[in-house]
């Protein structure tokens, strides 16, 4: 399963679709949080591993991605600490609904994200880096799913970039989330790092495959997995928020 995942997250995100509900599948009894740890711990490997193959074959506009890094860092932090503070019930909730908002908003508009022609960098673009990634780096930290879909979409959306340029920055910000998650959680006590760096090569190979294929095939191939990965995260998400108590 954490090939699978590793494969499935080099494309469009998603892995935590599978390589999560293996985990609790795998180990029942074992506390969530030390599964939630440690699936970052596995996924994190396969996520950079993934980012270097990418640059290898886009090249980014730094003063854009860089303030998005740091920022989604410090929001991953932040939000890994409020999870004891306030309840991630209306998140919950209301995941389905706003994953569904995002495959209308693409699926209506065919020729988004087909071109990439990033705007010129400017102060405002930098903040909108610094807000995206503080925001969906929170989100990560505090509740998580659908993470990668969020950012994907936000580089394609905000920043112009094309698919494929869109996944390889996805993937340096998701990296970043996940080693806060990591070390608030690792600091709590709650890893397997044995089971977590196995999963972690296995992980990697999976994201040596996907991300080979989203280079190979480009955009309209990422467009293609994002639709269908963010179509069984509404189903997925959906029944965990109202059918399963």
């Amino acid at each position: 399963m954490a090939f699978f995942a590793g494969l499935v997250d080099a494309v469009a995100g998603g892995g935590g679709l599978i390589q999560v509900p293996a985990l609790f599948a795998v180990y029942p009894n074992t506390p969530p949080a030390t599964l939630l740890a440690t699936n970052k711990l596995a996924s994190i490997g396969g996520t950079l591993n993934a980012a270097r193959r990418y640059l290898r074959h886009v090249s980014l506009p730094w003063a854009v991605v860089a303030p998005a890094v740091v920022a989604a860092f410090i929001g991953s932090l932040i939000g890994a600490a409020a999870v004891s503070n306030f309840p991630a019930e209306p998140l919950r909730k209301a995941l389905p609904f706003v994953l569904l908002f995002l495959l209308l908003y693409t699926w209506f508009q065919p020729s988004l994200g087909e071109t990439h022609a990033p705007k010129a960098i400017s102060s405002l673009q930098q903040l909108k880096g610094v807000v995206l990634g503080l925001t969906i780096g929170f989100y990560d930290g505090f509740f998580g799913p659908g993470t990668g879909s969020f950012l994907l979409l936000g580089f394609v959306r905000f920043f112009d970039f094309d698919f494929l340029h869109a996944s390889a920055a996805t993937k340096l910000v998701n990296a970043s989330t996940n080693l806060a998650a990591i070390l608030m959680l690792a600091s709590l006590g709650h890893m397997n790092w044995t089971l977590g760096f196995v999963m972690m090569i296995a992980n990697i190979a999976g994201s040596q495959y996907g991300s080979r294929l989203a280079i190979k095939y480009g955009s309209g191939f990422v467009r293609k997995a994002f639709l269908i990965i963010v179509t069984v995260l509404i189903l997925k998400s959906a029944w965990n928020a109202y059918f399963i108590n």
